[in-house]
């Protein structure tokens, strides 16, 4: 009778490990937690099934990139984010870093045209500072905006938060990287509206935008003078709507992507049947051009499923942003969902024809380890924002 009962107070309490357990799930916000894990699985298998016919579509690789952004995130999400509230210089300092860091000698790495790289010294491999970048900034604004406490009074203030938000924008399009220059633009100004401007400014600013988009354009055509955008820049943002602007590069590519995605009929052909991507035709089908890869084995099912997962943690982000009532912390998850949004928005639109073409990665799905520990992470802001909204401070 002795030996039992040393042997039971050596036994962990079933009750006591039921509690412990309940204990770890309260402190993640499930709605947005499990369409996330259930996209990165979705990811996986799209990736896999790349990697039959790409070269470039390395799993293993792609493996790497979820295991290393769950270890980010599990470290994000035990940290307290509002921390970081009144951090607003030193966040700004870190973000310049950052989108500099490709240019600096002995680190720089191009690809693609764009210097946006970094090689790590010695173990030579290679990483795109701008991902990270993106949830710096996220601080960053939040950081300034929700001095306001939601209410952004005087227009020097407001000026003040747009100016500062084209100090990151303007620094990733130095690279060039026009892609993750619009994400920045976007999310930095969707957190500054929900800051609380007056609507007439927002509306100024945003006809602003537009003049000076078309100025741009106009001025990126004329033959003789110093061009803002490069010719493939230019090509990608007029491409889609007139494809023979571009008929042997974006105008083919978008072509190509349509074709693929039509091609997958209500059901799609099957994992790893895409002739477009396996023939060759599909251009980037593991990275920009992947959400037509994916519409072509899983049809229009598939697709419906992607973006359902999509809405369901997008949404769910949103209705956290809600409920918290720090300002800080509702700047974040604003600017987590802002994000997101977008980026799905242009790469799939960008796939049927609806959104220039630009290089902006599907979050979760396309092939690319500092894109994927970067979207991990920012799961992991959330679940921060979830873990410690009772908590004092």
């Amino acid at each position: 009778m002795a030996t039992s009962a040393q042997h039971m107070a050596r036994t962990p309490d079933v009750g006591e490990r039921l509690n412990k357990s309940q204990g770890i799930l309260s402190d993640l916000y499930l709605p947005q937690f499990i369409p996330a894990v259930l996209l990165i699985m979705y990811g996986a298998v799209v990736i896999w099934s790349a990697s039959l016919t790409n070269p470039n579509a390395v799993f293993s690789r792609h493996i790497l990139g979820i295991v290393l952004g769950f270890i980010a995130a599990a470290v994000v999400w035990r940290f307290d984010v509002r921390r970081l509230a009144n951090m607003s210089v030193a966040l700004l300092v870190f973000d310049a870093l950052l989108l500099i860091s490709p240019r600096i000698p002995g680190l720089s790495w191009s690809a693609m045209g764009m210097t946006g790289w970094i090689r790590i010294p010695f173990i030579r491999l290679t990483a795109q500072p701008s991902e990270i970048a993106k949830l710096v900034t996220i601080f960053f604004i939040a950081g300034i905006s929700s001095q306001y406490n939601g209410k952004v009074e005087n227009l020097r203030d407001y000026v003040r938060l747009c100016a500062m938000l084209l100090i990151p924008f303007v620094l990733i399009m130095v690279q060039p990287d026009l892609g993750t220059g619009l994400i920045i633009l976007v999310t930095g100004a969707i957190i500054i509206i929900c800051a609380g401007p007056k609507p007439s400014w927002v509306l100024v600013t945003i006809a602003m935008i537009v003049v000076g988009s078309a100025l741009i354009i106009i001025e990126s055509q004329i033959e003789g003078i110093p061009h803002i955008l490069k010719t493939y820049q230019l090509n990608r943002l007029i491409v889609f709507v007139d494809p023979s602007v571009d008929p042997s590069g974006n105008g083919y590519n978008l072509m190509q992507a349509k074709i693929a995605v039509g091609s997958g009929g209500l059901i799609g052909k099957g994992l790893g049947n895409a002739t477009q991507a396996a023939s060759g035709f599909l251009p980037e089908s593991h990275t920009d051009f992947v959400f037509a890869l994916l519409a072509e084995e899983f049809g229009f099912v598939g697709s419906v499923v992607l973006l359902g997962l999509f809405a369901w943690m997008i949404i769910s982000t949103v209705l956290l942003a809600m409920r918290i009532e720090a300002p800080f912390s509702k700047l974040v998850l604003v600017g987590c969902a802002a994000m997101w949004s977008f980026q799905v928005l242009e790469n799939v639109g960008m796939c049927i024809g609806i959104m220039p073409i630009t290089g902006i990665p599907l979050p979760f799905i396309s092939f690319g380890s500092s894109s994927m520990i970067a979207q991990i992470m920012a799961v992991g802001m959330v679940q921060s924002v979830w873990c410690h909204r009772q908590k004092a401070g």
